[in-house]
């Protein structure tokens, strides 16, 4: 999806924000992975808003590259920069544009199925990671598409679901082909709502590439069912976590 022929970019924060709580929770499962005291430069791949590029860089001390493709997602990223070591450039996945080497860490948050060539963003990532580095991908998979909170409300978004998401295999064979080495995958469960209601208004800012392609009425359909269900909360949904590191420089 290209987010510049959409108003994605307004709603995005409103709608993918989730608190500190669930930003303390991913820079954990990061830090879990990572000799802190070797990382200086990490590079926020398919940035967005910039929704987690100050996080990481509160967290690592570290200068934070947020690339994204989307002039409007990076302008909002810029509008909320307040740390002079994060920096946000235009770029793709397949053509990063920093220097070989020159990176400690990449981390991915939800962007993996956006990507037009994985296997060059893959091979990019080992390019400018230096030996060793590693690279975090946070994202959606078709093996979670069960348990995601609001499929039962948008059937339509099953197809859809599972034609642009890939499969943890796929993901996995995709970074191992470009010289990585895969160290962990799990899935980690985040809270993203605390009521049913609340978590409609949150799908409504329009924010989600999926529900992006519903029409007007699937979409208004779907938003009263979620409101109108009386189950419990809070709203959980699943993500897939995987790190893999760099066996070697590229020559």
């Amino acid at each position: 999806m290209d987010y510049d022929l959409t108003n994605i970019a307004v709603a995005y924060d409103r709608g993918r924000d989730h608190g500190p709580d669930v930003l303390d929770l991913w820079m954990n499962v990061l830090a879990s992975h990572l000799d802190a005291d070797r990382v200086t430069t990490i590079v926020d791949l398919g940035c967005g808003t910039g929704r987690f590029s100050e996080g990481l860089a509160q967290r690592f001390h570290a200068r934070v590259v947020g690339i994204d493709p989307s002039a409007k997602m990076l302008a909002r990223a810029c509008e909320k920069r307040r740390l002079p070591r994060v920096h946000y450039q235009r770029g793709n996945a397949e053509a990063i544009p920093l220097a070989s080497g020159a990176v400690d860490v990449i981390f991915m948050s939800m962007s993996f199925h956006h990507f037009t060539d994985p296997e060059a963003a893959a091979r990019e990532c080992r390019r400018v990671l230096r030996r060793g580095g590693t690279v975090m991908v946070r994202t959606g998979t078709r093996e979670q598409i069960p348990s995601y909170p609001y499929v039962p409300f948008f059937p339509q978004t099953l197809p859809i679901l599972e034609d642009v998401l890939p499969t943890t295999t796929r993901l996995i064979g995709v970074f191992e082909s470009a010289g990585f080495h895969c160290v962990a995958a799990t899935v980690v469960t985040q809270a993203i709502a605390p009521d049913w209601k609340a978590y409609a208004d949150k799908l409504e800012t329009g924010s989600d590439s999926v529900l992006a392609r519903l029409s007007d009425g699937e979409l208004a359909t779907g938003l009263k069912a979620v409101r109108d269900y009386a189950g419990p909360g809070p709203i959980v949904e699943p993500i897939d976590v995987l790190f893999f590191r760099s066996t070697a420089a590229v020559q």
